[in-house]
């Protein structure tokens, strides 16, 4: 997709409504690869990341823009939960990693959507606030764990959410809005953003006064225990199934019992420490994590008759090619 005169027109428009970002890096054919922890994925036509305080104003006049010219837009946090296809991703790719940053209001934080989760927990240690343990050593930024709505340690991202501030592609010309949080729209590991195309901007999270000392110890442990589990050790992105109660036992202990282990194709294996970690041991492509997390789930249809649903998102133009 040629998308230079695209780009061309929509900085003019920009410059013109006074929204053009400070600081605006924006590449062609950008592979993918660089922009997620599993470390594959094609380019993206023409990949976006907006510096400054602009980024509501711009993004609006983007999705209005892409929509009048048929361009498709995908929103990229950090990264975390994704594998992009080898063959890349077809539009713009929208990179908020640097809408970052955390102000106090009232007894809340709001966090800028592109603000890793870790960041925000090592603010709330500083300020002798509690509430965001859970998330320290987590990977990805607030964004993406608003919209998958992140648990770990018995503990859901919507737990700790007051409110989300979101851009509607469908409304952007009216700004963004602030979405209160509706338990009934949270589970596990879904929220009302996901399939709705919205650009999350940020979230106000709730905390509460705490003993700094037992926040950090609390912090510690978390890290601790997913440096034991490898998360670390190879480029990954966490667990690859949700885990579902009904089952009786976590993914990881099912594939555990299957033998399943160090099943490997291409670069790409089921980490030898743990059944529900996928990992790239170098070259591996984004078939062969694709094509090695359905071999992982048809050995589970078959000898225990469960349907594990993937954790991960899998994004970009895919083919029988890559499978």
């Amino acid at each position: 997709m040629v998308l230079r005169p695209f780009l061309d027109a929509l900085l003019s428009e920009a410059r013109q409504a006074r929204a053009a970002p400070p600081a605006l890096d924006y590449r062609f054919d950008e592979p993918m690869a660089a922009h997620t922890t599993f470390r594959v994925g094609g380019p993206a036509d023409l990949w976006l990341r907006p510096g400054g305080d602009l980024l509501p104003r711009f993004a609006g006049l983007l999705f209005r823009r892409a929509r009048e010219a048929g361009v498709p837009v995908f929103i990229l946090g950090g990264g975390a939960n994704l594998v992009v296809s080898d063959r890349g991703i077809r539009g713009v790719v929208l990179d908020t990693g640097a809408w970052a940053g955390i102000r106090r209001e009232g007894e809340d934080l709001y966090v800028r959507s592109g603000t890793p989760v870790d960041e925000a927990a090592e603010y709330c240690a500083r300020q002798g606030r509690a509430g965001l343990e859970f998330l320290a050593g987590m990977p990805g930024t607030l964004g993406g764990a608003v919209w998958m709505n992140a648990r770990c340690y018995e503990r859901s991202l919507s737990d700790i959410l007051a409110e989300a501030e979101i851009l509607d592609p469908d409304g952007a010309d009216a700004g963004p809005i602030r979405v209160p949080r509706s338990p009934g729209d949270f589970g596990y590991k879904r929220s009302p953003f996901q399939g709705r195309g919205a650009l999350i901007l940020g979230a106000l999270l709730r905390s509460s006064g705490g003993d700094p000392e037992e926040i950090r110890r609390k912090m510690a442990e978390h890290r601790g225990d997913r440096e034991r589990k490898g998360h670390y050790r190879y480029p990954s992105a966490g667990s690859v199934f949700k885990n579902n109660r009904d089952f009786g036992a976590s993914a990881g202990r099912i594939i555990d019992e299957l033998g399943l282990r160090g099943l490997r194709l291409g670069g790409a294996c089921v980490a030898p420490w743990h059944g529900n970690i996928i990992i790239n041991t170098g070259g591996a492509s984004a078939a062969d994590i694709r094509s090695l997390s359905e071999l992982v789930a048809a050995r589970v249809k078959a000898e225990r008759g469960l349907e594990l649903e993937p954790e991960i998102l899998f994004a970009g133009e895919w083919g029988d090619s890559q499978h």
